[in-house]
């Protein structure tokens, strides 16, 4: 049964909501959780490749990187969820000065902040990579503690935690509106009625800006389909094959069973909120990846989907507070939020608990920042 008054509520059950929901119960605060599907997690979480990663451009990337991805690693223990995490290593690879220009700096900036990435030469590239043709790899970046992890046994795991601890989550429930009265959140209308609450967070992924409007809440995250495929079985791919990603082309690969996933962004790609498979492009990809990997052209395809991303003009998150008094947005994460949902609920919870972020200062990724001209661009996006 729906309550009609919540001291919180949160809008959006994937990993953002659920991360959120987890750790406010953890701290003795009963919020709520709103989910339009049938099942939690099924949208751009559920649709995502499952990366998890080290390797970003920015110091605050990074950053959230180094508090997020030790919290998979003791997932297991602290919430009794496996999620599988697959410490395979991202190899990122540069087929162009500019990128390998870019590749230097960032592998300085993050062996500076202590994360331990390899610096590899073309040849070495081709040497770790003797399925795919790299002819023209200048170089490559790799860390091994990147890798996979299980986007559903997150989501769930920390739904189910949290009902163990007060936090309750329902489904099936789609806002539609959110009333606000002298600059403040009033009550969010809903399907099933309405929830009368002082303070309401934003954790919609790629509808948050649609969310927004309702408050009269202008935030910049736009969607944008992404889509990938994953094929029958492949010997000759070793279990250690790492996660990697063709920088230029935005082409990428990884382990999936015995065969592989495979994707690659569209740069014609157009905002909205389509997630079929653009069968078109879905060929460009099968081309490309065949072109780098020609043992891909003898498997069959086992599945294929769509997905959207959650793009900010500077390819980095918004956190926190917005011009309406209680209604706070976590979104925006541009392709990385799965990775990084564990730690941005501890902080949205720091930030309602606490006054303020206690375990990484995020605050210059506020909304102001886009009207302030503070954006911080981010170049390790695919």
């Amino acid at each position: 049964m729906l309550p009609n008054t919540a001291d919180i509520v949160i809008i959006g059950g994937g990993v953002m909501g659920a991360s959120t929901l987890y750790h406010l119960a953890a701290r003795g605060q009963k919020a709520i959780l709103l989910e339009r599907n049938e099942f939690f997690g099924q949208e751009a979480t559920g649709r995502c490749a499952g990366g998890v990663r080290y390797q970003f451009s920015t110091e605050i990337n990074v950053r959230l990187s180094m508090e997020s991805l030790p919290m998979l690693e003791r997932f297991k223990d602290e919430t009794g969820q496996d999620v599988d995490y697959r410490q395979c290593g991202y190899l990122l690879v540069a087929t162009d000065e500019k990128d390998k220009t870019a590749f230097e700096h960032n592998v300085a900036l993050q062996n500076r902040l202590g994360v331990a990435t390899e610096w590899l030469t073309g040849d070495e590239v081709r040497h770790r990579l003797p399925q795919m043709r790299f002819e023209d790899a200048l170089a490559g970046t790799f860390n091994p503690k990147d890798g996979l992890v299980d986007p559903n046994g997150v989501v769930m795991g920390y739904i189910s935690a949290a009902a163990k601890l007060g936090g309750k989550s329902f489904s099936k429930v789609e806002v539609t509106g959110v009333e606000v009265k002298s600059g403040k959140v009033k009550s969010v209308q809903t399907n099933h009625g309405t929830i009368e609450t002082p303070l309401m967070v934003n954790a919609a992924g790629p509808w948050a800006g649609v969310v927004g409007q309702m408050a009269g809440v202008n935030i910049p995250i736009t969607p944008l389909r992404r889509q990938m495929f994953t094929t029958t079985a492949l010997p000759e791919v070793p279990a250690d094959f790492p996660f990697v990603i063709d920088f230029a082309q935005s082409l990428y690969f990884h382990r999936e069973g015995d065969g592989l996933l495979i994707g690659m962004s569209n740069p014609d790609e157009k905002p909205g909120f389509d997630e079929n498979v653009d069968p078109d492009f879905e060929l460009v990809n099968l081309e490309a990846a065949i072109a780098r990997m020609p043992l891909v052209e003898k498997a069959g395809m086992v599945s294929h989907w769509a997905g959207l991303y959650e793009v900010t003009p500077d390819a980095h998150p918004v956190f926190g507070k917005t011009p309406v008094d209680g209604f706070l947005v976590v979104g925006g994460f541009s392709g990385h939020g799965f990775m990084h949902g564990p730690v941005s609920g501890k902080l949205m919870t720091e930030l309602i608990l606490d006054g303020g972020f206690r375990t990484l200062d995020v605050s210059m990724l506020d909304l102001a920042r886009f009207d302030e001209g503070r954006e911080i661009r981010e170049y390790n996006v695919v």
